[in-house]
């Protein structure tokens, strides 16, 4: 996601419509050469999934980017646009000099790091005014941004987020997972001297799994709470 200075963004349900979970899961990008692909995204150090292909023609390769729940699919017969023509696909990263020194590292040419002067210019691959080199004052969320393409086109975005926004959820790397636990820990604290006999993960995994979803802590220990007294009552807690 892309923030503007001073833009305010709340997050907030539709009313009336489903909340189950619905997970973005692969984006197809479109390309000429597959093999060619392969070997690319494969240099990335992205994992390999699957490759298969089929006596009518039909083939699709999946990768999947480190630390990335989204894949990547690719392949013959597997859409009509036209190669190259996937643009500004986000690649999120808690540090984006590191991020873009292992992708020079692996062979790619990568623009420098920039963030927008003017609101969009991340997207105008073509055209770099507006961009100022460099990552945003105190390296800030959302603001700092460095681009490359694969073999056909297909432009990828690098974004810089440290802390999302209130609502979108943790970043899912190691040092926020560490902090997330921490929390947990002084949460099922707080509430394990009145609590009723159950095993810190009854508490642990509901609280973990609230904040990932954007819950702010108050809510995500009412909805741990509501979750070991749910496992009491079926004798599972």
């Amino acid at each position: 996601m892309s923030s503007t200075q001073g833009t305010t963004v709340e997050t907030t349900a539709t009313p009336g419509v489903a909340t189950d979970d619905l997970k973005l899961e692969v984006v197809v990008i479109p390309v000429s050469d597959v093999d060619r692909a392969k070997r690319f995204y494969g240099s990335l150090g992205w994992r390999l999934d699957a490759d298969f292909a089929f006596d009518n023609g039909f083939r699709v390769v999946q990768f999947t980017p480190p630390g990335s729940a989204c894949s990547i699919q690719f392949g013959s017969k597997i859409t009509s646009a036209p190669p190259g023509s996937a643009q500004g696909l986000y690649l999120v990263a808690s540090d984006i000099e590191a991020v873009r020194n292992g992708l020079v590292a692996h062979g790619v040419n990568v623009s420098e790091v920039f963030h927008a002067e003017t609101p969009g210019a991340q997207f105008n691959a073509d055209d770099t005014r507006g961009r100022v080199r460099g990552a945003a004052a105190d390296h800030a969320s959302y603001r700092s941004f460095a681009t490359f393409t694969d073999p056909d086109g297909n432009t990828w975005l690098l974004q810089e987020i440290k802390t999302r926004l209130p609502g979108r959820g943790l970043s899912n790397d190691v040092a926020t997972l560490t902090d997330l636990l921490r929390e947990a820990e002084m949460g099922h604290g707080r509430y394990e001297p009145t609590a009723p006999k159950h095993h810190w993960s009854a508490w642990y995994a509901p609280y973990i799994v609230a904040r990932e979803r954007g819950r702010t802590p108050e809510d995500a220990a009412k909805d741990a709470t509501l979750a070991v007294e749910r496992a009491r009552k079926r004798g599972k807690a």
